[in-house]
């Protein structure tokens, strides 16, 4: 061991005659921890949170879009989706028919939004369809009454369960001989659904692509066509690649145009409280300063004592520079384990729970990725060794005759 290492230690431990440095130093210590631990919180928060509502949207909706100008429907689609599905990247590409509806259950009438997917192909890149709450995906009309799939919420908001019927009215009208009547077609609940995300279980109901085709008078086309990649946040590239092979009258929406202000507004909140929690750790790095201060005048003696015997100034700073970084090492660490210790507690017994029709997510998740850990650690020792500069260069510049004179 360096003895400039062994001679802070032993300053840090020493408590004879030293009671007030040592309460300014344990006070040091503990305001370095509750910022780090306050770090670690807030940022592993915000990152949670950022994951799973991401996640739940991304679960549910497509990650790029492929709809078409005319808003009459993409004609054709099976040999668009088979050009998408070639490009690199590509999970995959599925049609889907939808529209706004009135759907009337036991309980009372509301909207919702009734689309119509190729189940086959939509249960390979859905996770929940796979796993519905209860019931079955719907089957073919085969001489029996048409099955329809409804989003959990939605279906306690109608009051319908599974074998019960509903009532949907469409947007479109029929000629009748009164006039001019909106579609109505009853559909018996084959199934629930549940992906996580609140806002589409309380408005999404499905139906097989031609059935919905049928209702809503698309024949041979579809509203759209959802891709799934990979890689997400290759979106952007993978949409500019898209328009080079579709029709001209085809547009692309990616993930990030759909939801672009939320995920901002995430992105911006995460850097505001990881600029504004790290004062709490600068304003622990002033009681450095002052410990370190304090230190050097009381141990000015002992400095002159040093240098008499051969020291040199660089050996003095050296010793303050180390008795400050044990300060900051042990605040960080201690910080460290609390903010972890209560991420994991936060998670184990769901802490912190939130309305899940505002946020999406019954409660606050904590996740914690290296980077920002190592980030958050990183920073807090970068503020605790820049606050050592000053006083133990402070302590590199006692004059020993000086310091040993009126002893």
């Amino acid at each position: 061991m360096r003895y400039e290492l062994f001679v802070a230690r032993r300053y840090l431990t020493a408590r004879r005659k030293q009671a007030f440095i040592s309460v300014i130093t344990a006070i040091s210590v503990l305001g370095i921890a509750i910022g780090v631990a306050a770090l670690v919180i807030a940022i592993a928060l915000i990152t949670g949170f950022h994951a799973d509502v991401q996640g739940k949207i991304l679960g549910a909706t497509s990650h790029i879009m492929v709809n078409d100008l005319s808003g009459e429907g993409l004609g054709d689609y099976v040999q668009v989706m088979n050009r998408i599905a070639a490009v690199p990247g590509v999970t995959s590409a599925t049609p889907v028919v939808y529209s706004t509806v009135l759907l009337t259950g036991s309980a009372k009438t509301d909207g919702g939004i009734l689309k119509g997917v190729d189940f086959a192909l939509e249960a390979e890149a859905a996770p929940w369809l796979r796993r519905l709450e209860m019931g079955t995906i719907p089957g073919p009309a085969a001489g029996v009454q048409e099955e329809i799939l409804l989003g959990r919420e939605l279906a306690f908001k109608v009051g319908a369960g599974v074998g019960d019927v509903i009532t949907v009215v469409t947007a479109s009208s029929r000629l009748a001989p009164i006039g001019l009547f909106p579609k109505l077609r009853r559909f018996k609940v084959s199934g629930l659904f549940a992906t996580g995300l609140y806002e589409f279980d309380s408005t999404t109901a499905l139906l097989p692509l031609a059935t919905a085709q049928k209702l809503f008078g698309l024949e041979d086309r579809v509203s759209y066509l959802q891709v799934r990649l990979d890689d997400i946040f290759a979106a952007g590239r993978l949409a500019e690649r898209f328009k080079e092979i579709l029709p001209p009258t085809a547009y692309v929406t990616t993930w990030m145009d759909l939801n672009r202000p939320l995920f901002s507004a995430l992105k911006l909140e995460k850097t505001i409280l990881f600029l504004t929690i790290t004062l709490i750790v600068v304003v622990a790095a002033l009681n450095i300063i002052a410990t370190l201060i304090l230190m050097v005048m009381e141990k000015t003696r002992d400095i002159g004592v040093l240098m008499a015997m051969g020291a040199t100034p660089a050996e003095i700073r050296r010793i303050f520079f180390y008795q400050g970084a044990m300060i900051g090492t042990l605040g960080t660490a201690l910080g460290t384990g609390l903010g972890l210790a209560w991420c994991w507690a936060a998670n184990v017994f769901q802490l912190i729970r939130i309305p899940v029709d505002i946020y999406q997510i019954s409660f606050v998740p904590f996740r914690l990725r290296f980077v920002d850990l190592a980030l958050i650690v990183g920073v807090t020792l970068a503020i605790s060794l820049v606050s050592t500069l000053f006083p133990s260069h402070r302590a590199s510049r006692v004059d020993p005759a000086v310091a040993l004179k009126y002893e």
